[in-house]
């Protein structure tokens, strides 16, 4: 946890029930796996793309971003927060885009009252205002994965660990902007509608992932899009229907499951067979941990004769 903000999983199931509980209607994520345009297109409407990455931490801050132009008067007419605390990147970046949607996305009372209330201030400030919302960070929270080890994340990361981090690209009044708030102001990549958006951010998603070397793959990319159930029904397809209602429900039992804990239950399992083995004849026990051990040895010489890392 860091200052109360635990760390949640970048799935678009996650974002797109945290969402949802924050009171926005008819919007869910969709997981991209390539930058394909046309594969974007077919999301039609898309609002936006969140962006996670290792966060380069030994890399120096500068006064020019690597792609694009710092747009400092952007940052006072359209909503951008600055990070102020850590792990909120990711709910951060979902914000980004749909608080910029006014007249596109129905975010809700509640976030229609905070933006409201944040319109006024510079974005430092709205940063603060964010991360100290009870509503934000409780629903953002109610994602976190249940755990009874104890979280290093306040740690300052140092520049052998792996760090990530959530980015927004969305077109807001004809300028496609990459919203991060661990930079100074939104980031301008040129002009771009709202049906352009597909064409234009694909580029800049390459670029950036081009900054890295060839072997890394760890990247995640996330499509804000309209209800997919909606389309499938305008269009009377119920094949899509039937598979966007089956991909929710699976979406909710895997939210569900994040919920729990399950070391306990384990333990237990663990003691009732043990307890079983007990039981049985002498040497039933010794036996089994004898077989077990020898399973293991087994898969390690397999591993090493066929030069996979012994403990993967």
């Amino acid at each position: 946890m860091s200052g109360g903000w635990n760390t949640i999983e970048s799935d678009a199931g996650v974002f797109t029930y945290l969402v949802d509980n924050l009171g926005v209607k008819d919007v869910q994520c969709e997981e991209l796996i390539s930058l394909d345009a046309d594969f974007l297109i077919k999301q039609r409407p898309v609002y936006g793309v969140i962006f996670l990455f290792k966060y380069p931490t030994g890399e120096k801050p500068s006064d020019v971003p690597r792609d694009g132009a710092f747009d400092f008067d952007a940052a006072e007419d359209i909503f951008f927060a600055g990070q102020t605390i850590q792990n909120a990147c990711g709910t951060q970046a979902l914000l980004s885009v749909l608080l910029n949607k006014e007249g596109q996305v129905d975010i809700g009372s509640q976030l229609q009252e905070f933006k409201d209330f944040t319109r006024a201030f510079p974005s430092e400030l709205r940063g603060e205002a964010l991360s100290n919302s009870d509503l934000i960070r409780d629903v953002h929270n109610s994602f976190a994965r249940s755990s009874p080890f104890i979280d290093d994340a306040q740690r300052a990361a140092t520049d052998d660990d792996d760090v990530y981090h959530f980015i927004a690209y969305t077109p807001v009044d004809g300028v496609l902007y990459e919203l991060d708030g661990l930079q100074p102001a939104p980031i301008s990549h040129g002009s771009c509608t709202f049906e352009e958006f597909p064409h234009k951010v694909i580029p800049v998603l390459r670029r950036r992932i081009e900054r890295y070397p060839a072997n890394e793959i760890r990247f995640n990319l996330l499509a804000i899009v309209r209800d997919l159930r909606l389309r499938a029904r305008e269009t009377a397809d119920q094949e899509w229907l039937y598979r966007e209602v089956q991909k929710r429900n699976a979406w909710q039992w895997e939210n569900a499951l994040r919920r729990h804990n399950f070391i306990g239950f384990i333990g237990e399992l663990l003691k009732g067979v043990v307890a079983s083995k007990l039981t049985e004849c002498d040497g039933a026990y010794e036996s089994w941990i004898d077989d077990a051990k020898a399973k293991a040895k087994g898969r390690i010489q397999d591993r090493s004769k066929s030069g996979r890392p012994v403990d993967e």
